[in-house]
Formats: C-alpha cells, structure tokens, sequence
C-alpha cells in the first residue's frame, strides 16, 4: 500500500487529484491540504511514500517542500502539478519523479503513479542484502538496518528485530550499501541515518549515537557529524 500526501493551495484542483488518487488501487491517502504548512508537518514525521504538491503556494512553496525531502534524504518521491514551468530544471536537480503541467488529463497522473509503483517494486527487491554465513546465505532488506558494528573477525547486522553476525568486513558491506542512508560513521561502524535519534559527546573527536527502536549503541566521528549537518540535516 503506498502512503500519499497531497498539497495544492486551489481546492478545486485538490479536489480533481483526490478523485484521481482515490480510483487507483493500493493507494492510501495519509492527507490532502490547501495548507503547505501543514504538509510540511506530516513530512517531517516521513508518514508517506509520495507527496503530490502545486509548486506555487502562499508562503511555502511545493519546490521547497521537495528541497527538504531531498536535503534531509527523506525516502519520499514527489510529483510536481504546476501551471508554472520555470522549475521544471531546478525539479531535475531535486530528482522529482515527475513533472506535470495544468490542465491535465487524469491519466497523465495515472500512468507517472503507475511507473513509480513499478520502480518502487524493482527497488525493493534490488534492496536486499546477501550476507554469507558458514553454511546459509542470509537476505534482509536494507531499510530494515540500523547500524552495522565490526567486533574482531565478524560484523554485527542490528535491525529492530534481530542481530545477524557475519564474516564480511565492512569495506565488503559498504559496498554493498551505496544509497544515500548509510554511511560509513567511523572505521568500526556503519550506520543508517534514518534511524539515528541523538548525538552525545563522549571524547574530543567522537560521539556516541542511539537509534529509534533498539538500545544498542554506535560511534561517530566529529568530522563525520558535521558531514552530517552540512549535508543531511
């Protein structure tokens, strides 16, 4: 079931796509606003899978809602539905999905929902991760990480339910793990951002991180937390 948001400050054109959205199956509408405000609130808590947004509306725009998606590496696509093409580019370089001017014929919007139900599924089972044990190869899926700690010989796979040991190296899982959430936090652990809840200092150079959902903790360098800050956050 995908999650959607749906923002335009005209009620009749938030109308025409709550019509549209609500004929197509395996969609939910999480919430449909004439207030950018209020999109802004929900996509901060990252409650849905896609944000349909107008770009022009009073006092915040759909461009600089997909701005923060995109600089806080939220995994929510956006579609832009705009009378206006002037950020058609600026929309390339914030990797919108799509791009569709007003006035529209509802299948336009059909088919660009369709395509990316069609490359969520192909992400998804590209998203796995194999990890090679003595006598079994273990899948898991990638989102469902939340750090990766190395211990003498082995790494340590923790995810909400389980901690999974493997012989790879994190150099092998790193380059298994190229999206934008994991990172290489310091040299003994990877973490996935997503999950991170807090940094404490603990020496000069490093801090101690704590995860949404699990009591086990990880480390991260200082120059890796203004990374972060510059880059993520």
């Amino acid at each position: 079931m995908m999650k959607i948001g749906l923002v335009d400050d005209r009620f009749i054109d938030l109308d025409k796509l709550n019509g549209i959205i609500a004929g197509i199956p395996d969609l939910e509408i999480v919430f449909s606003t004439t207030s950018a405000e209020e999109a802004y609130e929900q996509i901060k808590k990252e409650t849905i899978d896609l944000l349909i947004a107008d770009i022009e509306m009073p006092s915040l725009s759909g461009y600089e809602l997909a701005d923060i998606i995109h600089s806080h590496a939220l995994n929510i696509s956006v579609i832009f539905v705009t009378a206006n093409s002037g950020y058609a580019v600026h929309a390339f370089e914030l990797n919108v999905h799509d791009y569709i001017m007003k006035p529209y014929p509802k299948d336009r919007l059909i088919k660009s929902i369709e395509r990316l139900k069609e490359k969520a599924q192909s992400a998804e089972i590209a998203g796995r991760l194999y990890l090679k044990q003595k006598n079994d190869i273990h899948i898991i899926q990638k989102k469902d990480i939340i750090f990766i700690e190395r211990s003498g010989r082995s790494s340590t796979i923790y995810t909400k339910s389980e901690a999974i040991k493997t012989y790879q190296t994190l150099n092998e899982l790193e380059g298994e793990l190229r999206e934008r959430d994991f990172i290489r936090s310091h040299r003994s652990f990877i973490i996935n951002i997503h999950y991170v809840k807090n940094f404490s200092l603990y020496a000069k150079n490093s801090y101690i991180v704590t995860f949404e959902g699990i009591e086990e903790q990880a480390m991260i360098t200082k120059e890796k937390v203004d990374f972060l800050q510059e880059n993520y956050f």
